[in-house]
């Protein structure tokens, strides 16, 4: 079984060229049923119901659970493909029905005293400042803020070359407060924090290497903390903040799909809650019978 895993993570690497984040959580969720499966060498229907009612009994949500069994449906797919297998065991699966969640964001002001809460007196705290500035400003996932490299940025006209899953590239416009706190992070926080040494990342550690998505996680529920806020703060609560607040101000769905870099718009639809809160303006506003 390991060695199909190893086979299958692969062919995922170097065949499809899927993203580190996106092998990592098939190598996570593999290793996991190679762990419970033992010396099946062949996953039989019987098994796999047996293994999904263990991630049930677990108390994994239903989102986690439908993860698995994508991770399971393309293992198994491969293995057929390469001739290992006859048919597809994880043909009989069903996903789990998952409940449409309406995304946690910050309001303005919340943001706002995030945005202060990093102490600019010290080079770790401009460039804090100037990675959540960024965050906000473009939506990035926190994979591709981590991994910006000093010339993605075009500071004259404003944007910023994102690569994002699947190696896709795309441009970000990025607003004025972003580009004035990254200019004064580079001004006064990049050289202290490098110390002469050579680094292409944007945001860097005193390594010189760029910071991982676990250190800015960390880093963000602290002045998430500071700043006053209760609720848990991750990079994405950011990241849907900044597209909630895109449409509130009468941005249309499409363009928030291609900043954020959503492959379908069916993804970018969860914030239809806030489409739903602007219909009584809108009548009230263009319908002649208002």
């Amino acid at each position: 079984m390991r060695a199909k895993v190893k086979a299958f993570l692969s062919f995922c690497r170097v065949e499809k060229r899927l993203s580190a984040n996106t092998i990592s959580a098939y190598s996570t969720d593999l290793e996991r049923f190679a762990n419970y499966a033992g010396d099946h060498v062949q996953a039989s229907p019987e098994l796999l119901r047996a293994y999904i009612d263990s991630l049930y009994a677990s108390g994994l949500s239903g989102r986690s659970i439908a993860r698995h069994m994508t991770t399971l449906r393309n293992f198994h797919s491969f293995l057929v493909q390469e001739g290992v297998l006859e048919t597809d065991p994880t043909e009989i699966l069903t996903l789990p029905r998952q409940w449409q969640k309406i995304p946690k964001f910050l309001n303005r002001e919340e943001l706002e005293r995030l945005a202060v809460a990093p102490d600019e007196s010290t080079a770790q705290g401009l460039r804090d400042r100037a990675m959540i500035e960024f965050l906000y400003a473009t939506g990035l996932r926190v994979s591709e803020l981590c991994r910006i490299h000093i010339n993605d940025i075009e500071a004259n006209l404003g944007i910023v070359r994102v690569t994002g899953k699947g190696n896709k590239q795309r441009i970000v416009p990025v607003g004025s407060a972003a580009l004035r706190a990254v200019d004064l992070y580079l001004r006064d926080g990049r050289g202290p924090l490098l110390k002469g040494r050579a680094s292409p990342f944007l945001f860097v550690t005193r390594r010189g290497s760029c910071l991982s998505r676990k250190s800015f996680w960390k880093l963000l529920g602290g002045y998430g903390r500071k700043a006053g806020i209760a609720r848990e703060l991750t990079p994405h609560v950011i990241r849907h903040s900044f597209a909630t607040h895109l449409l509130e101000g009468g941005a249309d769905l499409r363009s928030v799909q291609t900043m954020l870099g959503h492959a379908d718009i069916s993804t970018t639809q969860i914030y239809t809650h806030v489409m739903r809160s602007r219909l009584r303006s809108t009548i009230d506003q263009h319908h002649p019978r208002a």
